[in-house]
């Protein structure tokens, strides 16, 4: 009988983390729709601009009851960092264990401290507290790293874990990989086929993306100039600095929208066990 009594008690915490994870992934995908879509507007000169996530920010903050629902996107990009410390602690998602494990931990929790950082920055614009100058947020960090012990070494680390994620994800979108932690018996068949269309596609372009910010923060360890190492923005700009430019950072930036859409469906159908 007690243990009848205790158990719904006992499972409260992990509702609770499961219903946060799920508004993080939705407000994690709100922010790259944003991104996505000013930059296919800059793309086909419709009154947008290549922004990364801090002109996310700045945009939805722009608009009426902007900084109440920046308030909501920042308090979910929590939830999505403790739902990344969770699967970095107890990992519950996998039962493997060695080298494999040991580097997804160590990935989940960098990636939960870079969303922790995303969130305080949405804070600090929701409270008036975001200063507008000094270099963008990627420089800032990796200036911080450079001038660490062996910083040159871990900007470098930085930028081949960024360029070896991009290359994951090209594996994901390839082999459909993130269909295996979805609950696809709750989809139609026409819902299915085209949730794994745009999950591939925002997979790849998720993955162009962080294989040239790898690149940056690789080219930044090489010159110890934290300047040329890049974010989200500065790839954008890159691949629109190339022949056919404006096509295809379009197309990439679809893909952006495309992977935000990725991360709703995450919320609404991801197998999450904490």
């Amino acid at each position: 009988m007690n243990i009848q009594e205790l158990t719904p008690q006992g499972q409260e915490p992990e509702k609770w983390i499961e219903r946060l994870a799920r508004f993080g992934y939705a407000a994690k995908g709100i922010v790259y729709i944003i991104v996505g879509l000013l930059a296919v507007m800059a793309a086909f000169n419709w009154g947008g601009r290549i922004t990364g996530t801090e002109g996310a920010f700045q945009s939805i903050a722009s608009q009426p009851f902007g900084k109440s629902m920046l308030f909501l996107v920042a308090i979910g990009l929590l939830g999505y960092v403790l739902w990344q410390f969770v699967q970095a602690i107890k990992d519950p998602e996998h039962r493997d264990s060695g080298a494999a494990a040991i580097g997804r931990r160590l990935t989940y929790a960098v990636s939960g401290l870079i969303y922790a950082g995303l969130a305080f920055s949405a804070l600090k614009l929701v409270f008036g507290n975001s200063s507008g100058g000094g270099g963008s947020g990627s420089e800032q960090q990796t200036a911080t790293l450079l001038s660490q012990p062996f910083g040159r070494w871990l900007v470098a680390a930085v930028g081949v874990a960024s360029v070896a994620y991009g290359f994951y994800s090209f594996y994901r979108a390839y082999s459909t990989k993130f269909r295996s932690k979805l609950k696809l018996s709750q989809m139609s068949a026409r819902t299915e086929k085209w949730i794994t269309r745009i999950g591939r596609f925002g997979l790849t372009a998720k993955g162009v993306v962080a294989v040239i910010i790898g690149y940056f923060f690789i080219q930044a360890a090489r010159a110890a100039d934290a300047s040329q190492a890049g974010s989200t923005e500065e790839a954008l700009q890159a691949i629109q600095q190339q022949p056919y430019g404006a096509w295809l950072m379009g197309i990439v930036a679809l893909g952006l929208v495309a992977y935000g859409i990725h991360l709703g469906v995450q919320a609404r159908y991801r197998r999450i066990s904490p």
